[in-house]
């Protein structure tokens, strides 16, 4: 689909912690690790698929999202009780809740999403689709 996502790859610094934190939150979500060399991983959903990586090229610092660059990246995740569920479970694996004192609203009143950052600074928003409830959505996975 023109203008739709092709890819998106992260360099991270240590490529086993982002493994276990966005690796499983990308399988969580439907993708399937599809390949696995010495310095990363990529995860496929459709025909997006979403690059780990800690090579050579990778700069030796830290991430901050509220620097330029990539702020953060937010999934489709299914009803408000999958986002409860994915959440509660995310922060079991190591995610933290970012705007605690607002969630699940901190996106605005309409919008029902979970702001969570990992232990590398790494930003992921998981939304709720609107009338999801009423649909006969699947649960996220396990």
């Amino acid at each position: 689909m023109r203008g739709g996502l092709h890819h998106l790859e992260l360099w991270v610094t240590d490529l086993e912690r982002a493994t276990a934190t966005l690796g499983w939150l990308l399988e969580r979500l439907g993708h399937t690790r599809t390949d696995t060399w010495a310095t990363g991983a990529s995860w496929r959903l459709g025909d997006a698929y979403v690059v780990l990586e800690a090579g050579p090229d990778v700069v030796d610092a830290p991430h901050e999202r509220r620097r330029p660059g990539l702020n953060h990246v937010a999934f489709h995740a299914g009803t408000r009780r999958d986002v409860d569920d994915l959440t509660a479970d995310a922060v079991a694996h190591g995610w933290r809740l970012l705007f605690a004192d607002r969630h699940p609203h901190a996106g605005g009143p309409e919008h029902y999403a979970a702001y969570l950052e990992d232990a590398d600074g790494f930003e992921v928003e998981l939304v709720a689709s609107p009338g999801a409830e009423a649909a006969a959505t699947p649960r996220v996975g396990g």
